[in-house]
């Protein structure tokens, strides 16, 4: 069903005037601020993330509600400050995307994806940005840090050319690690564990693969396949302590097929 943009503008009018109300009215809206607001952001993020891989696109909505709504408190607290507003952060990312998008707006030629994100870096340093790497949050997690810097370091053509090449960097980064399993050097263990798992996000960037996706999916295939074989040990009364590994391996290939 799509809604016409008169009517998707009356929907944010209508959220903007509760989010006025609720400010006003409302002893817990009154008390948020920035920070206080900050870690419900960062869950209600994740919870989207969630709903994305669950494929559930009724959950995809109302997360997408929640985000919304985070955004607009943001905007409002701004208001009261007198820093921006809700019209602030539009305009700021309007503008934002017209700069960065002259093929669009402008008269560049690009020949494909890979020349736009090529373009997008190199306007951003013109812009001040002293590096590449300036807009990849400290506080992400490592994993998602690890792919946003080597997205972002492939955008200015610090690149391997074949997937081929960044495979056998997998492989020399696991011997290395073989290496220093055997010298039992724990802290050089500690380095060459990240330079494996380094090189196999990269890997999987030439493998058009979301590694925290991937990774993502597996952690809720475990988590699904181990819950059923807790439940066909409760079912036996029987703890998984006192089973055998050969008898929980029936069950996690009966998980496996579920």
């Amino acid at each position: 069903m799509k809604t016409s943009r008169e009517n998707q503008l009356k929907a944010f009018d209508r959220l903007l005037t509760i989010m006025d109300e609720l400010r006003e009215q409302c002893p817990w809206d009154k008390k948020q601020t920035m920070e206080t607001l900050r870690h419900l952001t960062i869950e209600e993020t994740y919870e989207l993330g969630d709903a994305i891989l669950e494929n559930d696109l009724d959950e995809v909505k109302k997360e997408l509600g929640d985000v919304l709504l985070h955004i607009v408190f943001y905007a409002k607290i701004g208001s009261e400050t007198g820093d921006f507003d809700i019209a602030d952060v539009c305009n700021t990312i309007s503008e934002k995307l017209i700069a960065r998008h002259p093929h669009i707006y402008g008269d560049i030629k690009v020949a494909d994806e890979k020349e736009v994100k090529r373009n997008w870096e190199n306007l951003k340093l013109k812009e001040g940005k002293k590096s590449v790497l300036e807009g990849v949050p400290n506080s992400l997690p490592a994993l998602v840090k690890a792919s946003r810097i080597q997205d972002k370091v492939a955008g200015v053509g610090f690149d391997w050319e074949k997937p081929e090449q960044v495979f056998e960097k997998v492989q020399e980064e696991l011997q290395e690690l073989q290496h220093e399993i055997g010298e039992s050097n724990q802290q050089n263990i500690e380095s060459e564990f990240g330079d494996v798992l380094f090189s196999m996000i990269n890997y999987a960037r030439f493998l058009n693969v979301n590694p925290e996706n991937a990774l993502e999916r597996t952690n809720k295939k475990f988590i699904k396949r181990f819950q059923y074989l807790e439940n066909k040990a409760k079912q036996m009364n029987k703890s998984l302590k006192d089973m055998t590994l050969a008898e929980m391996d029936v069950f996690w290939n009966e998980a496996k097929k579920q």
